[in-house]
Order: structure tokens, then sequence, then C-alpha cells
């Protein structure tokens, strides 16, 4: 069964035109990444799909059933935000308990689903705490949970690991991977950063001014991207991309190169001079100038190269991506 379906859904603010023609699925059990740059429009989606937001046309269907007319609370869905939004006056437990009182659930039943989502998030030492008393990371958790409880048809994340340091987001990053798994839940994650978007989802879809650019699984889409936008917005460094005639004698298209698909070559075709070196242990960053290009190769291991150097680097013709001038890929 689909657990969403959207058909040709618009969203205007006036008369600025946000949301345009989104058609996608989600499939019982998929986690579906919403991915782009800041204003393309995926927490808008996301806010209409809650109901936070009225669609200004289009169809949203949730668990095989229209809701445009139906409010939030009766939509079977559970949102994360990105700001936690707990009660402070409240406990743990009582962040949790509260959408369940609400919907005079019997306590037997509040018991047992929050000792289930306490269970699964390491909470039950933090149940009696107030949200003043727990690290960013423990409130997250805390979200999280009171989203379990709920047993949604689907659940909303809304960029919930921005306000995390590093360290945290990736291990809150494998704690919502392990509740996926766990769950076997459908679940729509919004986020700006590419990293996780490739590693959580099953399904991504990149966002570009209020349109779906390419919807696909993580490696459909590096590998396969339909166009320089998504090419140059999946993958870390991203695409390095050169005027065709800069490779070969002519040519007005553009060619896309992967960090990791450069090499060192004494006669490479790309003469450089070494801008800045990243040397992170297990590979080495090497940002260079090929003549006012910047192009950036991941090279695995530790090189001892520095600013300033002049080399050379090759890449596999096959490893190489052509976009017409409009950016759409070429065959």
């Amino acid at each position: 069964m689909t657990a969403l379906t959207l058909n040709n859904v618009n969203k205007s603010f006036g008369n600025v035109h946000v949301l345009k023609d989104i058609t996608l699925e989600v499939e019982e059990g998929e986690f579906v990444v919403f991915v782009g740059p800041s204003g393309c429009g995926k927490s808008t989606l996301l806010r209409v799909i809650a109901g936070l937001e009225d669609a200004s046309s289009g169809e949203i269907n949730i668990g095989g059933q229209q809701v445009n007319l139906v409010p939030p609370s009766k939509r079977g869905i559970a949102m994360v935000f990105q700001s936690y939004a707990l009660y402070p006056h409240l406990s743990v437990r009582g962040n949790m308990t509260l959408a369940l009182k609400q919907e005079k659930q019997p306590k037997s039943e509040i018991e047992g689903r929050v000792a289930k989502a306490s269970r699964m998030l390491n909470l039950e030492p933090y149940l009696d705490r107030y949200p003043s008393e727990l690290s960013g990371g423990q409130r997250q958790r805390v979200a999280i949970g009171r989203a379990i409880v709920r047993e949604p048809k689907l659940f909303l994340f809304d960029e919930p690991l921005s306000n995390l340091d590093a360290a945290l987001r990736m291990n809150t990053r494998i704690e919502i991977a392990n509740l996926h798994r766990a769950l076997d839940a459908s679940m729509i994650y919004v986020t700006h950063d590419q990293t996780e978007a490739m590693t959580l989802a099953d399904k991504i879809v990149v966002l570009r001014d209020g349109r779906v650019e390419q919807i696909g699984s993580p490696m459909e889409l590096y590998n396969n991207p339909a166009n320089q936008f998504v090419a140059g917005f999946l993958g870390s460094p991203s695409m390095n991309f050169l005027p065709e005639a800069l490779v070969q004698e002519s040519g007005q298209n553009t060619i896309g190169i992967r960090p990791e698909d450069l090499f060192l070559s004494d006669d490479g075709p790309l003469a450089a001079r070494v801008s800045h070196v990243e040397k992170l242990g297990g590979d080495t960053n090497v940002i260079a100038k090929v003549q006012d290009h910047d192009v950036t190769a991941r090279l695995f291991g530790q090189h001892a190269i520095a600013e300033g150097q002049e080399l050379r680097f090759g890449y596999a013709s096959e490893k190489a991506y052509r976009f017409d001038e409009a950016g759409q890929r070429l065959a």
C-alpha cells in the first residue's frame, strides 16, 4: 500500500509560487528524504503534507485517503521539528504522554507505548527529568519518542539534526536509521545536508526552486544524475565541472568529473596549480586551479603535496559526465 501520494501539488504565498506541480509517491515502510538548497521549498512541502499549510491546488493522499481538508491532528502523522518543541514545564514522560492523554487513550496503553519508545531510544533513565536537564541529543530523542508513541501512519522530520554538533549528528543519524528498521515505518525527512540524504534514504527527492529535479535511490542519483544541478549537489566534495573545450579540442558542453575519479598523472590532460591541501589521514583532498577553474581531487591515502605545487591530473573518460548548455545530462 502507498503511504503517501502527491498529485500536482502547488503552493503559493500571494504572488510567490513556492511549490510547482509536485507529484510523487512514498511506499509503506519507505524512508524518503527531501533534499535541496535553502529556499527550494522542501520544508514548505513537508508542512503541506502535515496540514500546517494548505495546498493551493493538487491532491494529497495519506494511507489511501485524500486529506486536503483534513486537519493535522486527524491525518495520522507525527512530526519532529528542528527546534524539538518540548514543553519546558513537563518532564520527559509528560512530553511523551501529552498527546496520548489528549486523545483519551487508556492509561495502560499510554504506559505501554512510553515504555516501548523509551527502551528503543535509551530514554528510560531520563523519564522524570525536564528538558532543561537534558543535552541537545537527548532532547531530540525525546521529540522523536513523542512522535513514536502516537504510532502514526507517517513520520515527518523537519531538519531534526541541524541544531546538533557534528559528533551528535552522526550518532543521532545512526539512531534514526536503526529506528526506521525497527519500526518499519514510512518516514519523510527534510534536510539540506546531502550526507544525511545519502546515508539515510531509501529514496531521495531532489528539489530546486519548488520543482522536483530527480527522484531515485541514493546510488541511482549519484551514478546517474539527470542534470548538472543534481550531479553537483550530491557528493562530497562536489563534482568538478569544466568546459569541454578545456579537455578536448572543441565543444560547447560541460564535463563533470567526481573528485575521486581524478588521479595524479605526469601526462594527464589537466595541468593544475595546487591552492590548498586537506590532509584527512585516510584521504587527501587537493584543491587546485586548472586555468581559471577550481578543481578538487580526492586521493586515497597520504600524499606529500604542497600549496603552489604544479601537477597534472588524469581521469578515465568513461567516468566523465557531459552536460549541455542548459545543464541537462547528455548520453
